[in-house]
């Protein structure tokens, strides 16, 4: 009976910490870091530091509902218990649409370094937008066939994409020193903060390891340590890559280049560097989308499961125990939304996670109030009188990144925001009339 089918428990903290490095490395340090540099200028790698604080707030407040917690729904089943429904299925459909936007984006990334590998090998050109949906089908594929099959392609994949940061930053090493990397961009602290909230796409990643909680042997011990240890292991590689990157290659050259790591291996080692870092960018940036996809199906399936979306988006095929019509439904709109211009999607995805975030943190506060009892296995060691210093902190910090936001994606993400509120209350009055 299909009633029967549940996730397999298969992860172990190892899988999980690969599996959360190989979500958050790519996404952004390779395909965004250019742009970035056009905001920060020198002073990106403060940039990539503020995100990094940022994150780490939000971070812990995930870390101690994903152990009250373990569930593929993740965001939806923490707000759910802390709030209402309501507000639990606003924020499942939030972090839907973040996964979708973001697995496009980094598809599109993926389509441009490949564009760009073709033309330095000679090859036929491969039309970008072709590329960023057959990726998505293809890493579609890989999730449906099942979770360890994805998670031991992903392994391989993050080992290679780290091996290509410590590269950059080996190649940067001579020459720190060579530029002032205090030195503020044109447009001052404002530039620096608008750096740190278009780079913050750099740490998508962290918040979706919580929804392999059900794929993952004791989840309330392993995912909090597996997501604080992704976050500290990527955040050191993120700053040294930023110094190393203004260092070798001026952040002016940087910032109009589709490739611009490549660019920094290309200044040192000539062609043969620049084509190395090309093609361990292709498979950071697979890496990244089927990780990415992955998630976004799991809290997909979440909400069926709790009847918050049509049941037939929790039915498991009998052979893979995978969610084929969560997996299907999000490879649809990830190919449709990879029409969209990639700087655009970022900053979407990324002012989606920060409402989230905002919610998230704010579900610590709540849950610890209404249930001061519950003592999950881990939480946050920063508290007074029982509040999460540090979930505070955490609000505060998303709102000032959030003002660096620009309004037309915000206002697609209110949009998108209210088309959620709308469909959740149209389904609740067809089954009220139903009954």
């Amino acid at each position: 009976m299909q009633e029967k089918l549940r996730l397999k428990r298969e992860l172990s903290l190892t899988e999980a910490v690969l599996c959360g490095i190989g979500i958050i490395l790519g996404a952004g340090i390779y395909v965004i870091i250019g742009r970035t540099a056009g905001l920060a200028g020198n002073t990106l790698w403060i940039s990539f530091l503020i995100a990094t604080i940022v994150a780490s707030f939000t971070g812990l407040s995930y870390a101690e509902l994903a152990s009250r917690y373990p569930k593929a729904g993740a965001e939806f089943e923490y707000t759910k218990n802390a709030f209402d429904k309501r507000i639990g299925f606003l924020v499942g459909w939030l972090t839907i649409i973040a996964g979708i936007v973001a697995a496009s984006a980094v598809a599109i990334g993926f389509g441009e370094n490949l564009l760009k590998l073709t033309s330095v090998l000679s090859l036929p050109e491969i039309p970008i937008i072709f590329s960023a949906i057959t990726l998505i089908v293809l890493s579609s594929f890989i999730i449906f066939w099942g979770i360890k099959q994805s998670v031991k392609i992903a392994i391989i994949f993050t080992l290679i994409e780290a091996l290509g940061l410590l590269l950059i930053i080996f190649i940067g090493i001579p020459f720190i020193g060579s530029v002032d990397l205090m030195e503020m961009p044109p447009a001052g602290l404002s530039g620096v903060l608008s750096g740190a909230a278009l780079i913050f796409f750099a740490f998508i990643g962290f918040e979706e390891m919580v929804r392999m909680s059900e794929e993952t042997k004791n989840p309330e011990k392993t995912i909090p340590k597996a997501l604080m240890l992704a976050i500290a292991i990527t955040s050191i590689l993120y700053v040294l890559v930023g110094i190393s990157a203004v260092s070798v290659v001026p952040w002016e050259v940087l910032s109009t280049s589709p490739a611009p790591l490549s660019l920094v291996a290309e200044e040192v080692f000539g062609s043969n560097g620049g084509l190395l870092l090309l093609i361990i960018v292709l498979f950071s940036t697979a890496n990244t989308v089927l990780l990415v996809l992955l998630a976004a199906s799991r809290i997909v399936y979440g909400i069926g499961i709790d009847k918050e979306l049509p049941n037939i988006v929790a039915k498991l095929h009998p052979k893979t125990k995978t969610p084929y019509v969560a997996i299907i439904l999000i490879m649809f709109l990830s190919a449709l939304f990879a029409l969209f211009d990639i700087s655009f999607l970022a900053k979407t995805a990324d002012f989606v996670l920060f409402i989230i975030f905002i919610i998230i943190n704010a579900a610590v506060i709540m849950l610890r109030i209404k249930q001061p009892e519950i003592k999950p296995k881990f939480m946050i060691p920063f508290n007074y009188k029982n509040i999460p210093l540090t979930a505070v902190l955490g609000i505060f910090s998303v709102l000032i990144l959030i003002g660096h936001i620009e309004l037309d994606v915000i206002a697609l993400s209110l949009g998108l925001s209210f088309m959620g509120l709308i469909f959740y209350e149209i389904s609740h009055k067809l089954n009220k009339n139903k009954i």
